[in-house]
């Protein structure tokens, strides 16, 4: 029987701006099992980023159910949450959100160190290596380029071996050639660790990589989910 780690039930975001309050989310329900790629596509403005965050518990759903791996994400503290994605979920962003001040090789030890790992500079290495950065760990995110930067970001994610990936245009800044080059990296690193990876893009070729598509329109579902579909 299939296993469904995470769980959206009419889930609802909304958030209160200067202009008042902003839905953002309109009731998605959803289902991911595990294993699989999905991809979340759609206009910009369409609620994918932010249907993301749901996902990560990096925003609380205003309304609705969001349950990832039998814990209902909008039931949990903050402590709680923050303890949850540490132990199950990676993030990577457009952004890479790195530490300045702290080298490849630190950024990447760092969450497994607060995690309690007692190898976690051994993994950080290892990861680093796994993504091509195995010469470059004593470097600084300001020493780096773009597509090295994201290197270092997927190696973070992955290095606790989540149980979820999740990724935000993580090709969005990156030239073509090197974009190619981070996913498939992301897509081997899912492979190596099984881990269910969950997509935003605005790529057409990222999306027919996936195992199946849900494409967002003003905070809803567009249309059914499908496999294998192109935005």
């Amino acid at each position: 029987m299939t296993e469904t780690v995470l769980s959206l039930d009419n889930a609802q975001l909304s958030l209160d701006g200067n202009a008042g309050r902003v839905d953002i989310l309109k009731g998605i329900s959803l289902d991911v099992v595990r294993g699989e790629t999905l991809g979340l596509v759609g206009p910009s403005g369409s609620g994918k980023s932010s249907l993301l965050m749901l996902m990560g518990g990096l925003e609380r759903a205003t309304g609705g159910a969001v349950t990832a791996l039998g814990h209902d994400l909008t039931r949990l503290g903050e402590d709680a949450l923050a303890r949850f994605r540490r132990d199950h979920m990676g993030v990577v962003f457009q952004s890479f959100h790195l530490i300045p001040t702290m080298t490849a090789l630190e950024n990447v030890a760092t969450p497994l160190e607060l995690a309690g790992a007692r190898d976690a500079f051994e993994r950080a290495e290892a990861e680093l290596a796994a993504v091509g950065l195995g010469d470059r760990t004593g470097h600084y995110p300001s020493q780096m380029s773009g597509g090295e930067q994201q290197r270092v970001a997927l190696a973070r994610a992955a290095a606790p071996r989540p149980d979820i990936l999740l990724a935000d245009e993580p090709t969005g800044n990156l030239d073509e050639t090197t974009g190619a080059q981070i996913m498939d990296l992301l897509f081997g690193l899912r492979d190596k660790h099984g881990a269910t990876l969950i997509l935003v893009t605005h790529s057409g070729e990222l999306a027919r990589r996936c195992d199946r598509v849900v494409r967002l329109r003003d905070g809803r579902v567009d249309e059914p989910a499908h496999a294998r579909a192109a935005e």
